[in-house]
């Protein structure tokens, strides 16, 4: 553990914040400690949310977000708050003003982002678990991209009292692990009960149009995690979940690349309805990425939507009959992290890569957990991948105790 987390060389927690707070005396936690993503509300201090800006303008929160609150009470303890990309609006984890949170298994790679300072107080053993929140992937990738365990909730799961929003249909809440059995752990204490009309999965399903974002590498070392499973599974098939000659789930013929294009036109959205006001009122210094992505998110804003409205509905309901009783499997990132000093075309190629496997479970409000599978090779060596399994929605107990049950086997 570090000694000091506030001087710790993962630069993973907040400066600002020094927030030590001991759980319960007794409870099923007791013995772990944990970090929060600084859009997580503690009584008596003020979310910095990646900006100083954000920091100066917002007073000290009244209450502890409820996640916090029940986790300090199953006996953890809150060893502090963890830097996140500028209101979570990236997927890179480098804060323009705060610096990179290192990333565990490659100190050359970004970490992930948005709640890139939980993954690497993770990775870093800084802390054992540590929450984030997930819109467009923020706990899954930098899990994958740090090698360690992550969990997005079903949407709805979680109260998300007390966090700072940024697309609420999108945002769920979710936690990093270094292992499966402390991902479980956590999860019996903040999930609520498993849906009663579940059907056992046991049907793995390997999404085939999924793969394709993936670079060969990736996609080789995902398929060997599953072949180290299938056994587990009364039946594997592989499966497109965006035909594109299907026009519910397809509408231009361009299968998932139809769900990204969705996606982007309905989260900046949202974004603005949650800060547009503040940003005018305020006018606070961004990164010029997240600069352009805001100013992009206001002028969507302003136009009407138009065309498919009713595709998410369509993607929910489809997917929910093809989980009954089966999993879904994808590579959980399509590629090892990048470079931090890469160029800048590489990221925006990353998060069109990124968003056709994340916006799967985000659109449909399904829960996926992320599972280490080991290292894939790029131009500048190997680093860390990782597999996800998505389950129905409101089966997010039973995906855990899935997870734990590959993950022994592809660790063998």
């Amino acid at each position: 553990m570090q000694s000091d987390l506030f001087a710790d060389q993962l630069n993973a927690f907040c400066r600002h914040s020094r927030v030590l707070i001991d759980g319960a005396a007794t409870g099923p936690l007791k013995g772990l400690t944990f970090a929060a993503k600084d859009i997580f509300d503690i009584a008596g201090e003020t979310c910095c949310c990646g900006n100083p800006d954000w920091l100066a303008s917002h007073d000290p929160a009244r209450q502890t977000a409820s996640v916090v609150d029940a986790l300090l009470r199953a006996g953890a303890d809150l060893r502090g708050k963890t830097l996140t990309d500028e209101i979570a609006f990236s997927l890179n984890g480098q804060n323009f003003h705060y610096g990179t949170p290192r990333n565990g298994a490659d100190s050359d790679r970004i970490p992930g982002g948005s709640s890139s300072g939980s993954a690497a107080a993770v990775a870093g053993k800084a802390v054992d678990f540590a929450l984030g929140s997930d819109t467009a992937g923020s706990v899954r990738i930098p899990a994958a991209f740090n090698g360690i365990f992550g969990i997005r909730a079903s949407h709805d799961a979680l109260s998300l009292d007390g966090v700072m929003p940024l697309a609420p249909s999108f945002d769920v809440a979710g936690w990093f692990a270094r292992s499966a059995d402390i991902l479980s752990r956590v999860g019996d204490v903040l999930l609520p009960p498993d849906r009663g009309d579940l059907t056992p999965m046991s049907t793995l399903l390997i999404a085939e149009d999924a793969f394709a974002f993936a670079s060969d590498a990736v996609a080789a070392k995902v398929r060997q995690a599953i072949g180290k499973v299938t056994d587990l599974f009364t039946a594997q098939n592989s499966i497109t979940l965006a035909p594109g000659d299907d026009d519910d789930l397809s509408p231009t013929g361009q299968g998932l690349k139809d769900w990204i294009q969705w996606f982007r036109g309905h989260q900046p959205r949202e974004v603005w309805a949650s800060h547009g006001a503040w940003i005018e009122r305020v006018e606070p210094r961004f990164s010029p990425d997240i600069d352009a992505r805001l100013k992009l998110a206001k002028q969507l804003a302003a136009i009407p939507m138009t065309g498919e409205d009713g595709l998410r509905e369509r993607v929910t309901a489809a997917l929910d009959r093809l989980l009954d009783g089966a999993v879904i499997v994808i590579p959980t990132a399509p590629c090892p992290a990048p470079l931090k000093d890469a160029p800048a075309e590489v990221f925006v190629d990353l998060r069109d890569r990124i968003l056709g496997l994340t916006s799967i479970s985000g659109l449909a409000r399904l829960p996926q957990v992320q599972i280490p599978v080991g290292l894939a090779a790029d131009d500048h060596g190997k680093a860390p991948v990782g597999l996800s399994l998505i389950g129905r929605r409101g089966s997010d107990r039973a995906l855990l105790q899935l997870a734990a049950r590959l993950a022994g086997r592809i660790a063998a």
